[in-house]
């Protein structure tokens, strides 16, 4: 089965940038292929302030929207995320699009593109590294960076030398390790439904 790819957009600032670079991003890696490529737009998502009032892991969900979240992050096997640097972090909108599911982001490959000032973005990325590790996504290596400034000096999205290249590596590491952490998925899969025929054989 081909493999699933969100490229996530981490940011729902009115007059942000960063959906010029996401819509370059998306087009660049339906070129590159080797999966099937989705956009999500957080700000397409109302997910409001997290508003759930059980743990994530237990998927206990009272909310529509909650179920709607967790239903499309579950359906990927692998994300890109597409996020600035706010005050040496990423925005809080996708920390809270990140907390509202848990076990759906396990055991999934993630790269990360990031854009800012003259760090292009840098320290977002290390931040939100440290968070997604936490929820059991691992994110690659590779790193496509994008400083605004020349980026925009006309005024829309210019790509500069080299940027292609960089999402090229990327996407490599993220398909790879896509692909191998489904086999961990579905060999925990198959742990379980293996667990809950022996305690059923036991309890009868």
């Amino acid at each position: 089965m081909t493999l699933r790819i969100a490229v996530i957009l981490g940011s729902t600032r009115p007059g942000r940038r960063g959906d010029q670079i996401a819509a370059w991003a998306i087009q660049a890696a339906r070129a590159h292929g080797g999966a099937d490529y989705e956009l999500v737009d957080l700000a397409d998502h109302d997910l409001g302030n997290l508003d759930e009032p059980g743990n994530p892991n237990f998927q206990q969900y009272q909310h529509d929207h909650t179920r709607a979240w967790s239903a499309l992050v579950d359906s990927f096997d692998g994300y890109v995320f597409v996020v600035p640097e706010y005050n040496h972090s990423y925005p809080g909108a996708l920390k809270n699009a990140l907390d509202y599911v848990y076990k759906e982001w396990n055991d999934k490959a993630a790269g990360i593109v990031s854009y800012g000032g003259w760090v292009a973005g840098a320290r977002a990325a290390e931040a939100l590294r440290l968070v997604l590790a936490e929820l059991q996504v691992a994110t690659v290596r590779a790193q496509p960076t994008i400083s605004t400034h020349p980026s925009f000096h006309t005024g829309t999205f210019v790509p500069q030398e080299g940027l292609a290249t960089a999402m090229g590596g990327m996407l490599d590491q993220v398909i790879a390790w896509s692909g191998a952490l489904r086999g961990v998925r579905e060999a925990r899969r198959e742990r379980a439904a293996v667990s809950g025929r022996n305690r059923e054989a036991v309890s009868r």
